[in-house]
């Protein structure tokens, strides 16, 4: 089935250089569409999909993945730090400079007098750890008080909740209800923090970016499509980990 959805999605009007692949999903009922930080499509199809059915609902949304895969391209490179004093780090969209610290029994990094304080290091590589631990902690303790009230005008209960360092991606859901956050969300204001929440809760209502998933997130918030934009400003200013 899946060479006959990849031989009906390569008959349709795509771009020469798009990248792209089929992924039958056991689990999907229906088409999900998924583009990757570097532009790679990765078409998500349940296996008992008819190929001419994959290939409407795709061809439905080709204005809008050929925007996204534009952006996708156009984007700035990542973001490196230089881990010394006076760097700047943004938590929950205010700026802090780094100020680093003897490093004593215990130390951790922490927000102290409008200064995000690093213990010293022994590597860039292991300061860039400790700094994304704080951004987990923060989570965590952030999302506690945040989630209960999303989740209830979603109509749904993560499992779980965690962050974590995805490679490809912002958030995922999984099946079972486990929704996982990349840490570096955290480094956006509130209103997108609530937008990339209720962005993973409303999948495990509605797979996939289609008409059913937008109509999902406009009904918990009626400003999504703003936030979405608002999110795609800010989105490569955000820090992965990435120092020298």
């Amino acid at each position: 089935m899946s060479f006959s959805v990849q031989q009906a999605i390569a008959a349709l009007p795509l771009p020469p250089e798009w990248r792209w692949h089929v992924d039958l999903r056991p689990r999907r009922t229906t088409l999900g569409i998924e583009v990757a930080p570097d532009g790679h499509v990765r078409f998500a199809v349940p296996p008992d999909a008819h190929p001419a059915d994959v290939a409407s609902a795709v061809r439905k949304r080709l204005p809008r993945l050929a925007e996204e895969i534009r952006r996708r391209d156009n984007r700035p490179p990542e973001p490196v730090k230089e881990l010394v004093s006076g760097s700047s780090f943004a938590y929950l969209g205010r700026r802090y400079r780094l100020k680093l610290v003897p490093a004593a029994d215990g130390g951790r990094v922490r927000l102290y007098r409008g200064w995000l304080e690093l213990p010293e290091y022994t590597s860039a590589e292991e300061g860039a750890r400790n700094i994304a631990a704080w951004y987990i902690e923060r989570g965590a303790a952030w999302t506690r008080g945040r989630l209960p009230s999303l989740q209830f005008r979603v109509g749904v209960a993560a499992k779980v909740l965690k962050f974590v360092d995805l490679p490809d991606h912002w958030g995922v859901c999984g099946p079972d209800g486990e929704v996982a956050l990349h840490w570096a969300v955290m480094q956006l204001p509130p209103p997108l923090l609530d937008f990339v929440l209720v962005h993973e809760l409303c999948h495990m209502k509605v797979p996939g970016h289609g008409p059913a998933f937008r109509r999902e997130m406009q009904l918990v918030l009626s400003d999504a499509d703003r936030r979405e934009s608002w999110f795609a400003v800010e989105e490569p200013k955000m820090w992965r980990g990435l120092v020298r």
